[in-house]
């Protein structure tokens, strides 16, 4: 089989293409034929080793997959070949054939596409989250989500529209906002064009009860001088760069919180909660509340290409890497 391999730390065009021995499937296995990888923010910090995760070299990236079962090991249970799968797996997906235990995969559900799965269970699983346990967001609320035409954006987007707030997405460019209009946006801010702390106070005097923050850099403190009292402003990562230094002051004088959103953990330490989550997520697919955007896909030879698309955060949605 072949598998995108990462030999040496660095950029994405230190990636090669290899054939290797396909995984043995052991006990406790589930393997995967697998037909799309979706990409995401920490996959490009994972070649370059600045991410929290960092596998022995040589590994395949990729985080996240969707496929079709080829074989199970003696000690799974609920699962069988022929059978779609999605989930997460911390990295191996750009390969393939990859093989992982029952705890990191769900079912495909009826209608989604296997591009559309493969670029499912992080943006929408971390999003939920963030929504649900790490800001308790509730119907009438306002939510302010920066980035919001990237993966977890647009799936925050998404999530609180169906979950009840008035969503005021914030992006880059005229062409982003749009995607996010699409989603349920119910306000727009280009934040290079306008001056975003002076629009949030001019629009939104009483402030912003949720903010959504996956950008970071300059983009953060100015959005946290415009929370509401008792607000929550969530750090989910920093796409724009640079890990921002938020005035201590702020918290108190707004008597908001500052929360952290790290859903991998999350689901290790409570994986009831998960589950639970995970089940609102295909009920609301079901219903029609979520649509998940995948906007590049990318043949699997041009794995570069769709790193830079992803780096450069000119993507719409989400992008996916053609395997099988």
């Amino acid at each position: 089989m072949r598998a995108i391999l990462c030999k040496e730390l660095g950029p994405a065009d230190k990636l090669v293409i290899e054939d290797v021995p396909s995984p043995a499937v052991g006990a406790d296995g589930i393997k995967v034929r697998v037909k799309a990888a979706g990409l995401n923010f920490p996959d490009t910090l994972i070649i370059e080793g600045k991410y929290q995760i960092k596998p022995e070299l040589p590994f395949s990236p990729g985080g996240e997959m969707a496929g079709e079962i080829v074989e199970v090991g003696e000690n799974v249970k609920g699962y069988k070949p022929g059978q779609r799968v999605m989930g997460l797996t911390g990295y191996g997906s750009f390969a393939e054939e990859m093989v992982v235990t029952a705890d990191r995969v769900i079912p495909v559900p009826d209608g989604m596409s296997d591009e559309q799965a493969a670029g499912f269970s992080m943006v929408y699983g971390t999003s939920y989250h963030a929504l649900k346990q790490r800001a308790n967001l509730q119907p009438g609320e306002t939510l302010l989500v920066m980035g919001a035409s990237g993966g977890v954006g647009l799936a925050a987007v998404e999530l609180g529209k169906a979950m009840g707030a008035k969503v005021i997405a914030a992006a880059s460019t005229a062409d982003k906002l749009e995607v996010a209009r699409e989603a349920g946006a119910d306000d727009l801010i280009n934040y290079t064009e306008e001056d975003l702390k002076d629009v949030l106070k001019s629009r939104y005097p009483q402030g912003i009860d949720v903010i959504y923050d996956p950008v970071g850099d300059r983009f953060t403190e100015p959005a946290l001088r415009n929370m509401a009292w008792n607000g929550r402003f969530l750090i989910v990562g920093f796409a724009a760069g640079e890990i921002p230094k938020i005035p201590a002051n702020l918290p108190l004088l707004k008597g908001c919180s500052v929360v952290g959103v790290f859903w991998g953990t999350f689901t290790r330490k409570e994986p009831e909660a998960h589950i639970q989550n995970v089940k609102d997520l295909m009920r609301m697919f079901a219903e029609g509340k979520i649509n998940p955007k995948v906007s590049e896909v990318f043949p699997f030879e041009e794995y570069e290409q769709a790193l830079a698309a992803l780096s450069s955060r000119r993507a719409k949605g989400k992008v996916v890497l053609k395997v099988g």
